[in-house]
């Protein structure tokens, strides 16, 4: 494993922000710690930068404590966001290079390479504050990662991005993995979770509700969410044995099953010299199983 947090605990006097929180992180995986506002994931990305301790618990980077590495293997995008307006997107990114100990030489081909990547060659030498809020948004992950950090903490990386640009932080973010970064991110999107975790860390008032394998959480729920195309009308779905609910969807029917053992008979029901034009039994997305897990809307 690459990063190691261990009973960790932070408390300020009375309240306490996270409690006891394990979860390792293996290297070249990109892991989700997941939760609403308030849950803890701002308080935990901060001790692991060693910008508050913790209260009680360790937190180890390749077998050594994390106050005691080399701070330059280490990249972080705040939720805050933070670039200098009257500061050009280039000088920018060599000014955050350098700050982690790289030479402007060593940067160029970095800089050049991701302000190409990013579709931002036209706004080189443009001020940030000239550019849309997308933009901006770019030039502050690339200066995040363009000292080729180890370890990457992305805190909301895709808040308020259009479907292009979200496509472009993606791919640029499974690219960094594929190169070796060790990254870690929050976003309250759960399908960006879902499409780019394998692991995860699901936190509600501080506390761990799950931590693993994606799809091991997904087997704790079942295959319980049936999708049907068909004539049946909804009273009649929604009267069947191990329905618990149905919803109508723009030209379907998604019905919720007490378990997967009844999608056999349902099946054989509709199916009943009647056409089906669409029959799927699936796991619950992320995003459902965060609402009930945490018991209020994913906010």
């Amino acid at each position: 494993m690459t990063l190691s947090i261990n009973q960790v605990t932070k408390r300020y006097q009375d309240f306490v922000a996270v409690n006891n929180l394990t979860f390792t992180i293996e290297k070249g995986e990109i892991f989700g710690l997941i939760g609403q506002n308030g849950a803890g994931k701002t308080t935990t990305f901060r001790m692991i930068l060693d910008l508050q301790e913790t209260t009680e618990g360790t937190i180890i980077w390749n077998g050594t404590p994390i106050n005691s590495i080399n701070r330059d293997i280490l990249g972080y995008l705040p939720e805050e966001r933070g670039i200098f307006p009257s500061m050009t997107v280039e000088d920018q990114l060599y000014f955050f290079g350098e700050l982690r100990g790289k030479h402007r030489k060593e940067l160029k081909k970095e800089v050049d390479y991701w302000i190409n990547r990013f579709e931002l060659e036209e706004k080189r030498k443009a001020k940030a504050e000239t550019l849309s809020k997308g933009n901006q948004q770019k030039v502050q992950l690339i200066a995040s990662f363009i000292h080729k950090p180890e370890f990457l903490i992305l805190d909301e990386p895709f808040s308020g991005l259009d479907p292009v640009n979200m496509d472009l932080l993606k791919n640029a973010i499974l690219e960094l993995k594929n190169n070796g970064t060790t990254i870690l991110f929050s976003s309250h999107q759960m399908d960006n979770v879902e499409e780019l975790c394998d692991h995860l860390c699901l936190l509600k008032r501080g506390v761990s509700l799950f931590s693993g394998n994606l799809l091991d959480l997904k087997k704790q729920y079942g295959k319980t969410k049936l999708t049907i195309r068909t004539d049946i009308p909804q009273d009649v779905l929604g009267k069947l044995n191990g329905v618990k609910d149905i919803q109508v969807g723009k030209d379907q029917y998604i019905l919720t099953l007490e378990d997967e053992s009844f999608a056999q008979s349902i099946f054989d029901f509709v199916s009943d010299g009647k056409y089906i034009e669409k029959f799927s039994l699936d796991y619950l997305t992320l995003d459902e199983i965060f609402k009930d897990k945490v018991g209020g809307p994913n906010v």
